[in-house]
């Protein structure tokens, strides 16, 4: 008789470059976290994310961005990714193979109560709340998708004076070409979808 015993798809793994020359996209065929998942403290990733902490053990590791089915890593400068991007394919392929923890259970929910409470701390008149709204779902509808193909996001932090601020994420963050992106690209569509929107500038975080 046959056994029936179902064997485990092998994990595949390939790079992909990013406009941020210190970040690299490594892509799966695993779903690693069904969200965004943006670390740039130690600290975060030990309390939140074990694949993360892993990942900051390497010592030229200075952040990781997780998200769908890819890992963001962006890397101190004095480091080449020619000569570390072998051995990070394989240690990020040794650890999806293990089924070793990725993001801990809470994440989310601990992520959106923090952006509930600062945003609690922002007093929108109605008016501006309704902007806020309009604005945002801009940047989640017309610039996330593009970003993440980058191996980045861009996340809504706030709206002032006519002033939005956003918070660039993975390969987003240090990226040279983002404050092109940023005026030529964002700008340019909120000010012509929200003429109340005069300027949009970066948090680097």
């Amino acid at each position: 008789m046959e056994s029936t015993t179902a064997t485990k798809s092998p994990v595949l793994i390939y790079t992909e470059q990013t406009p941020n020359p210190e970040s690299l996209k490594f892509v799966t065929n695993k779903m690693l976290y069904a969200g965004t998942a943006d670390f740039r403290t130690r600290e975060l990733a030990d309390q939140f994310a074990p694949m993360a902490a892993a990942l900051f053990d390497l010592p030229y590791v200075k952040s990781v961005y997780i998200c769908n089915n890819f890992v963001t890593l962006t890397k101190e400068i004095n480091y080449a990714w020619e000569d570390l991007m072998m051995r990070t394919k394989d240690f990020i392929k040794e650890y999806i193979a293990e089924e070793k923890p990725i993001i801990l259970e809470g994440f989310a929910e601990a992520m959106d109560t923090l952006e509930k409470e600062r945003m609690a701390e922002i007093n929108y008149s109605e008016d501006e709340g309704e902007l806020v709204a309009r604005i945002r779902e801009l940047i989640d509808t017309h610039v996330k998708p593009a970003v993440e193909m980058d191996g980045g996001n861009i996340a809504f932090k706030s709206f002032q004076d006519g002033v939005v601020t956003l918070i660039m994420q993975g390969a987003c963050s240090g990226c040279p070409s983002s404050t092109v992106t940023l005026k030529s690209g964002i700008e340019a569509m909120l000010k012509r979808m929200v003429p109340q929107v005069k300027e949009v500038v970066q948090e680097m975080g």
